[in-house]
């Protein structure tokens, strides 16, 4: 799970991102390829982006407020705290760019106390980004607030009004756990080309930590999460003429400690068989359908990510159980190896 919904709402490629949530009068031809492509491969793999269908984003904003589910309380924690540090270190007059604004919740914590020259938030979601955009240009006024419809897993031209503005990136929520970390690099690579060299960018990364919490954020005793994995499959048989035997599944959340990632599964509990959009398809009992991986990273992993990508770690902030991690990066010219 992403702390931004609206990010896995938005690429076109899961593992490197987003694309519209349905509801449309037919099937979705990208939803419908997505599924059968990942069904027919060995393992079953089904893009985490078809989540968030109505029912799957209202399940995720009950995730976001669990007890269990400790990112979304942190890193805002971590904002309330310490935006007066970043501010200080960025400078006034930046235009602050949010890569998957979503309904930018968080965003009012960082420009309460940077004094930006204007806000651009990025998102493909068009009308949610113009409605949360004028929410927050009436909460900020004579900020200028210009909405880019656009699929920010490729550098994305921004508005004229802001090319010679220094620029302050802003990705929260440990969206880039959700990339396997080839796809992450290239995304910080395409941030760098978006905003130009000499910004910079205030990243949320979620760290390393005992495997019982990691596994309870993701596995929450009242079952929301399961009934958020599980929704996966009622939209399939809904929007794409499946008749899944939903009931034959269970939630799965693991933690894999190769690649340092949560991992959500849907397991079969028995032999299954099934079609949808008249192809068939059998699962084993014990064979799972994979949905999402949540990448976490050590404070090392973290900074080897974003210099990977072009961006050199600055400062950073940690609660005090070392839960949560917001870093502010620069991106500098490429140095010349040694």
């Amino acid at each position: 799970m992403t702390d931004d919904p609206t990010f896995v709402r938005s690429a076109g490629q899961w593992e490197d991102a987003d694309a519209p949530a349905g509801g449309s009068a037919g099937p979705d031809a990208t939803f419908l390829a997505d599924v059968l492509a990942g069904l027919a491969q060995t393992p079953k793999a089904i893009p985490a982006r078809w989540f968030y269908d109505r029912r799957g984003s209202e399940l995720f904003e009950e995730i976001t407020a669990l007890s269990e589910y400790y990112p979304t309380r942190v890193e805002t924690e971590l904002l309330a705290r310490h935006c007066g540090d970043v501010g200080r270190i960025a400078g006034a007059g930046r235009a602050v760019v949010e890569f998957g604004s979503g309904s930018s919740v968080k965003t009012p914590h960082l420009l309460s106390c940077i004094d930006p020259a204007a806000y651009v938030p990025i998102d493909i979601s068009g009308d949610f980004l113009r409605d949360s955009a004028a929410a927050l240009a009436r909460d900020f006024p004579g900020l200028p607030v210009l909405p880019v419809e656009a699929n920010f897993m490729q550098p994305v031209p921004l508005p004229p009004a802001v090319a010679g503005t220094p620029k302050l990136g802003f990705f929260p929520g440990s969206t880039i756990g959700n990339l396997v970390p080839r796809s992450g690099v290239n995304l910080l690579r395409d941030m760098v080309a978006t905003l130009g060299e000499g910004a910079m960018l205030l990243i949320g990364m979620d760290r390393v930590k005992d495997e019982a919490t990691l596994v309870r954020a993701y596995a929450d005793a009242a079952g929301v999460t399961a009934a958020f994995n599980l929704n996966l499959l009622h939209r399939i048989n809904r929007e794409l003429d499946g008749d899944i035997p939903v009931d034959a599944f269970r939630h799965r959340a693991v933690w894999n400690d190769t690649w340092s990632r949560i991992e959500m599964h849907l397991a079969a509990e028995r032999d299954v068989a099934f079609s949808i959009g008249g192809r068939r398809f059998s699962l084993r009992a014990g064979e799972t359908i994979h949905t999402e991986n949540s990448h976490k990273y050590t404070p090392r992993s973290a900074r080897q990510l974003l210099a990977a990508g072009g961006w050199t770690p600055l400062r950073e902030w940690s609660d005090p159980d070392e839960m949560f991690a917001l870093i502010l990066a620069e991106a500098r010219p490429e140095p010349v190896a040694p």
